[in-house]
C-alpha cells in the first residue's frame, strides 16, 4: 500500500510532457499572424517553383547550344493551299528497259515545229548529234568522276578532287558549300514574302547576298533524313551538268536535318504562270515564243537523256518546271531531284512521284517509269502550250476535263483552230498549227502503245 502511494507521489511530481508538434505548427507567427504550418507550406511551394524554373532555363540553354548559329530555317513557311488537281499518290517506279534512242523524237519532232526555220534540221543538242564527248558520271560510295564536253560547259575533274573538303568550296570544287546562316540571311530568315515557288520537292525562296547576287534557294522537303555523304554525292553529280536549257545548280547546304539547294535565279517566272496566271486578255507569249520554248525544252530533255551517262530521267516534266528568262528562253528545272530525294545505297532510284495529268496512264497504272514517260509528259506540255489549258481541269465540262482526250477529239473532227489558246496575240498559219498538233499527238499516241513510233528524221527533212 505504501509503495503504491510513493509511486503516485513520484508521478505527480514529474514535469509535464512537451507540447505536441501539432500544437507548435498551429501557433501564430509574427508574419501577418499566419500560423507556422502555413509559412512552411509556402516555403516548400516556393522552393519547388524555383527548382522548376532552373530546370527550364537549363533545358533552354542546352537546346540553344545544339542549334546552328543564326536563325533556324527548320520551320519552313506552311505551303499554300493545295491545287485542285490532286498529285499522283501511288509510287511510280523506274525500270531499266531497252527503248533505243529517243533523241529522234525530241530532236526532229521539235525541229519539225519550226515552220519555215532555216535551221530546222539542226541538232537540238549539238554535243550529242555531232559526236562530241558525252558526260560520264561514275557513281561510287566515295566519289563521282565527271568528264564533260566543251559545249556543255562542264568542268573536268579527277577522283583526287573529291578529297579536299573546305568550309566554303564543295567537295569536288564545282560550286559553293553554303552555310545555313548564309542562306538564312540571304532569304531574310526564309520569309514568306521571299517565296517564289513551291512544289512536291520543296519551297523556293529568292535569296539576295550582301554583294547583290540573286539566287534561288530551294529548301527541300521529304528528304527522309538522308545521310550527308549520300546526299552530297548525288548533289555533286547534278551540279556537274551544264546546258543552256537546264537550270544550273550553284551549291548546296547540309546542316543537321537541313537539305538545301542553291540554283541560278531565272528572273521571269515559270511557264505555268505565263500560261495560266492573270496576264490579261492577251498573252505576252506569241506563237513563235511558244515554239521557241518547246524547242529549248526539247534540247534540255534531249541532253538529259542522250548527253549524260548514265542518262537522267526527269520524271516530272510540267509547265511549272520550265523557267523562263526575259527573252523567253526556257530552262528545265528540278532534274535529278526525284532520284536525289528517293535514292538509297543503289544507283538506280526506285521511288519517284509524277504529276497528275502529265504521267502516261500506262506507267501510272503499272507503277513503272522510264525515259518514255518524259517524252509523253513533253507531248502533254506541247498541248498545254498550244491550247493554254491545264492537263486536267475539273472546272470544265466533263468531255473537256482531260486535255489529251479533248484535243484528240478536236483534231479527229478537224477543228484545229478551236484548240488554240484564245489569249494568243496572233494566230499561227494553218500549216504551223497542224505540225505542232501532229508532233504532240504522235508523241502521246506512239508512246502509249496505240501507234508505232514516228520516223521524225524523215518528217523533219521534208
Amino acid at each position: 500500500m505504501a509503495g503504491r502511494e510513493r509511486s503516485a507521489r513520484a508521478m505527480s511530481s514529474s514535469p509535464p510532457p512537451p507540447p505536441l508538434l501539432t500544437n507548435e505548427l498551429s501557433r501564430r507567427t509574427p508574419v501577418l499572424g499566419l500560423r507556422l504550418w502555413v509559412l512552411v507550406g509556402l516555403a516548400v511551394g516556393a522552393a519547388f517553383l524555383l527548382l522548376l524554373a532552373l530546370i527550364s532555363v537549363h533545358l533552354a540553354v542546352a537546346a540553344r547550344r545544339r542549334r546552328p548559329k543564326g536563325k533556324t530555317a527548320a520551320a519552313a513557311p506552311a505551303p499554300l493551299s493545295p491545287a485542285t488537281i490532286p498529285p499522283v499518290s501511288k509510287e511510280i517506279q523506274e525500270v531499266a528497259v531497252h527503248v533505243g534512242s529517243l533523241r529522234h523524237y525530241l530532236e526532229m519532232g521539235a525541229a519539225y515545229l519550226k515552220d519555215g526555220s532555216k535551221d530546222g534540221g539542226d541538232s537540238l543538242c549539238g554535243s550529242v548529234a555531232h559526236g562530241s564527248q558525252r558526260v560520264h558520271i561514275e557513281a561510287g560510295k566515295d566519289r563521282r568522276m565527271v568528264a564533260a564536253d566543251a559545249e556543255a560547259g562542264s568542268v573536268q575533274s579527277d577522283p583526287a578532287s573529291s578529297v579536299g573538303v573546305g568550309p566554303e568550296v564543295s567537295h569536288l570544287g564545282w560550286g559553293h558549300w553554303y552555310t545555313l546562316r548564309e542562306l538564312d540571311e540571304a532569304t531574310a530568315g526564309f520569309a514568306p514574302d521571299r517565296v517564289v515557288g513551291e512544289g512536291g520537292y520543296g519551297i523556293v525562296y529568292l535569296g539576295v547576298f550582301a554583294d547583290g547576287r540573286q539566287v534561288a534557294v530551294k529548301n527541300l522537303l521529304n528528304n527522309r533524313g538522308q545521310a550527308e555523304r549520300e546526299f552530297t554525292v548525288e548533289v555533286e553529280a547534278i551540279g556537274r551538268v551544264r546546258h543552256k536549257n537546264l537550270v544550273r545548280l550553284l551549291g548546296y547546304c547540309v546542316e543537321g536535318a537541313h537539305r538545301i539547294l542553291v540554283y541560278e535565279y531565272v528572273d521571269n517566272g515559270n511557264l505555268e504562270q505565263w500560261l495560266h496566271g492573270d496576264v490579261g486578255p492577251v498573252s505576252p507569249l506569241s506563237w513563235d515564243a511558244r515554239m521557241d520554248i518547246v524547242l529549248g525544252t526539247a534540247k534540255g530533255i534531249t541532253y538529259l537523256h542522250e548527253g549524260l551517262e548514265p542518262k537522267v530521267v526527269h520524271r516530272d516534266i510540267k509547265s511549272s518546271n520550265i523557267l523562263l528568262d526575259k527573252r523567253w528562253n526556257s530552262k528545265v528545272s528540278d532534274f535529278g531531284l526525284a532520284k536525289l530525294l528517293g535514292s538509297d545505297s543503289n544507283y538506280v532510284t526506285t521511288r519517284v512521284m509524277g504529276t497528275f495529268g502529265y504521267v502516261a496512264p500506262e506507267y501510272a497504272s503499272t507503277g513503272m517509269l522510264n525515259e518514255r514517260s518524259d517524252v509523253y509528259s513533253f507531248g502533254v506540255l506541247i498541248m498545254e502550250i498550244i491550247s493554254g489549258r491545264c492537263p486536267v481541269d475539273y472546272a470544265r465540262p466533263p468531255t473537256e476535263v482531260n486535255l489529251v482526250e479533248w484535243l484528240k477529239k478536236m483534231v479527229s473532227n478537224r477543228d484545229y483552230e478551236a484548240v488554240l489558246d484564245p489569249k494568243l496575240p496572233e494566230k499561227p498559219t494553218s500549216k504551223a498549227l497542224k505540225k505542232a498538233l501532229l508532233v504532240a499527238l504522235r508523241w502521246i499516241v506512239g508512246l502509249c502503245g496505240r501507234a508505232k513510233a514516228v520516223p521524225w528524221r524523215n518528217q523533219g527533212s521534208r
